[in-house]
């Protein structure tokens, strides 16, 4: 590990050598490359400087310790010796997650869907509901949200949402919440006071450039048409809505949101690369040997990950099995603890599987 960290150390020192070269910010390609590689090296410098100080004090400690009489001295240093030493740890066990191989979508956009699932208009109003979770938490991490499309279910709720999250590292928190939502209460709806158990789906997509998928124009019909709404100022007269048929896979994409049929066409190209590019993953995944596969990942999503129970104020994390009583909070938007938590989780199992196999 520590050969490693050595030749990062040298690589991060050209790199900010190179930067000092008055040529490179007119090469803009060369320049975002050299910055992207900086700031992902320097959590892993820091870290490894703070690690050899750390290694250097334990050394003067036991050094100082040899030669000191006075007994004042001497518990002074073996404080600070056993600091030295438990930082150390700490920082071995950093370094080794810092070192844990990437995964190569963490810092794209991505796309969510969601979907209503088991039991009709109360699934259709927490979809609606989980929507808004996310977009306070977008709100919070300062990432912005666009919406692709939806289908409302009339009242307030949403059969479907599609929308995209764009920002710095947005795929690495989020991918965590594919899976199947489990919400627990009394619907609206309900005059017996009985709880009902409904499900929402959520799926979360890395945003694909055109580089990472190939679409070939013959694959695809093109269909334009008036877009459809509750009447009024809402609904377009031209033909803006788009609708995408993509006859390899049968996936078919439907956007309207925007005014102009140009936008529409260019979110519907967006959302079919993604869901291509999902495909191909997901083909990768499978392809891989079961014990090498993340336990948390990236979630089936047939797999019920997550139960919001209204009536005990509880949210529980089904994967690591961590119970919260602040669901007010939570689906305003305060993600952080559980998705802190999943990404802990993640990082030891993976860790705990590199050191089985070495």
């Amino acid at each position: 590990m520590f050969d490693k960290l050595e030749d990062l150390l040298i690589r991060f020192e050209e790199i900010m050598g190179e930067l000092q070269e008055p040529d490179v910010a007119n090469d803009q390609v060369r320049f975002r490359k050299l910055m992207k590689e900086q700031a992902d090296l320097t959590p892993i410098v820091e870290a490894y400087t703070e690690y050899k100080n750390a290694k250097q004090a334990i050394t003067d400690s036991e050094e100082m310790l040899e030669s000191e009489s006075d007994e004042e001295m001497r518990e002074l240093l073996k404080e600070e010796l056993s600091s030295s030493k438990k930082r150390v740890e700490e920082l071995e066990h950093e370094l080794k997650i810092l070192l844990l191989p990437k995964d190569p979508n963490d810092d794209k956009n991505i796309i969510v869907e969601i979907r209503a699932g088991a039991g009709g208009d109360e699934s259709a109003l927490f979809a609606a509901e989980v929507y808004r979770m996310y977009v306070h938490y977008a709100e919070s991490r300062r990432w912005k949200t666009e919406m692709i499309s939806f289908n409302e279910n009339g009242i307030g709720g949403f059969k479907e949402v599609v929308f995209m999250i764009n920002g710095q590292g947005v795929y690495s928190r989020m991918k965590y919440e594919s899976g199947v939502h489990r919400v627990q209460r009394v619907p609206e709806t309900e005059s017996g006071g009985r709880i009902h158990t409904s499900t929402i789906t959520v799926a979360v997509m890395p945003e694909a450039e055109e580089v990472d998928v190939e679409i070939n124009e013959k694959d695809i019909r093109i269909d334009v048409m008036r877009a459809s709404g509750n009447g009024g100022q809402c609904v377009n007269t031209t033909d803006s809505a788009v609708r995408l048929t993509h006859y390899p896979t049968g996936i078919v994409i439907y956007s309207q949101t925007e005014k102009s049929q140009l936008q529409n066409k260019e979110k519907a190209f967006r959302l079919l690369r993604s869901k291509l590019y999902e495909l191909e993953l997901e083909k990768q995944q499978s392809a891989e040997a079961e014990a090498r596969r993340s336990q948390i990942g990236t979630g089936d999503r047939s797999e019920k990950i997550r139960t919001y129970n209204f009536p005990q104020g509880r949210v529980t994390e089904h994967r690591i099995k961590l119970t919260l009583y602040k669901i007010d909070a939570i689906m305003n938007g305060d993600l952080d603890e559980i998705i802190d938590s999943l990404i802990a989780a993640d990082q030891a199992m993976r860790l705990s599987g590199l050191e089985n196999n070495g």
